[in-house]
């Protein structure tokens, strides 16, 4: 067998295993798929049946809420929307417990992420208790602002407050719901963020007091329609898949064979290109031959 038909058969071999390994259907969660709270085949004790955090995956929030903001003005929930992704992060400002977390490792997650709220992307805090007010809210900012310790962001953070119905408006849109325990003075409910789009749209869900970097990073490039990132960002996109019914980004195990096939090929056709190429140069010994 001669060079030129030993590379080309070498090629079309490779060719033909990654093509199989193309073929080879990937599984995974849809974009469009979502986790719901089903009360019917819930088996949590009675106190907490009616605390949730459902997903309403690409719908969209009520734009035209009025709220305050930190210093009691009355705000559009729209003013924060149109130019870059926004983080909803719901608590309550007299918490001492679940939402301090959450807020702490909101903070702590965000600063291990290099890009800066305010800049690719804003924060908006909501109390879900009417009976907050703003100055609560402009006191957590400032002690929030200060953890995150980006000087020149404090723009890109929004703590707000409201009244109950319009509270109840927001929360149901996204699919949250907490419940008032009187005799403890305080909410039941549960911790997470939602990513959403620069129009309102609601994108990922990301449950629990941490975020993974990783994860955070990769919404906000998603929602952002790919406008931010780096094409080291888009390879991960193409290993991990969001999953929502963890709130989570897996890996796509196929996906990074298909990733390595593809750089085992152009590596392998490099190398045939060489020899092929130096074979043909004067003075080889094909080209003595010759």
């Amino acid at each position: 067998m001669t060079t030129d038909s030993f590379i080309r058969h070498t090629l079309l071999t490779i060719l033909l295993i990654y093509a199989a390994v193309l073929a080879w259907p990937a599984t995974g969660w849809t974009q469009d798929a979502g986790w719901t709270h089903d009360s019917q085949t819930d088996t949590r004790p009675a106190a907490l049946r009616e605390v949730a955090f459902d997903q309403r995956v690409n719908e969209q929030v009520p734009l035209d809420l009025v709220l305050r903001d930190e210093v009691g003005r009355s705000v559009s929930l729209g003013r924060y929307f149109g130019k870059k992704p926004v983080i909803l992060a719901l608590v309550y400002y007299r918490c001492r417990s679940l939402c301090l977390l959450a807020l702490d490792g909101l903070v702590r997650s965000l600063r291990a992420v290099t890009f800066d709220v305010g800049n690719q992307f804003d924060v908006v805090v909501v109390s879900f208790d009417p009976r907050d007010l703003p100055e609560i809210a402009a006191a957590e900012k400032a002690k929030i602002v200060q953890q995150y310790g980006r000087p020149g962001t404090e723009q890109g953070w929004h703590f707000l407050t409201g009244e109950e119905a319009v509270i109840q408006r927001l929360t149901r849109s996204v699919g949250f719901r907490a419940t008032y325990d009187v005799a403890m003075d305080q909410y039941r409910h549960a911790a997470g963020i939602v990513v959403m789009t620069a129009q309102g749209t609601l994108y990922r869900y990301l449950y629990g007091v941490e975020y993974s970097s990783r994860d955070l990073r990769l919404s906000l490039i998603e929602a952002s329609n790919n406008r931010v990132g780096t094409p080291l960002d888009q390879v991960l996109l193409f290993c991990y898949s969001y999953d929502p019914a963890t709130g989570k980004y897996s890996v796509l195990v196929m996906n990074i064979i298909r990733l390595a096939g593809l750089m085992t090929v152009g590596a392998m056709g490099a190398f045939f290109a060489v020899m092929w190429r130096r074979d043909r140069r004067p003075g080889s010994d094909k080209g003595r031959k010759a």
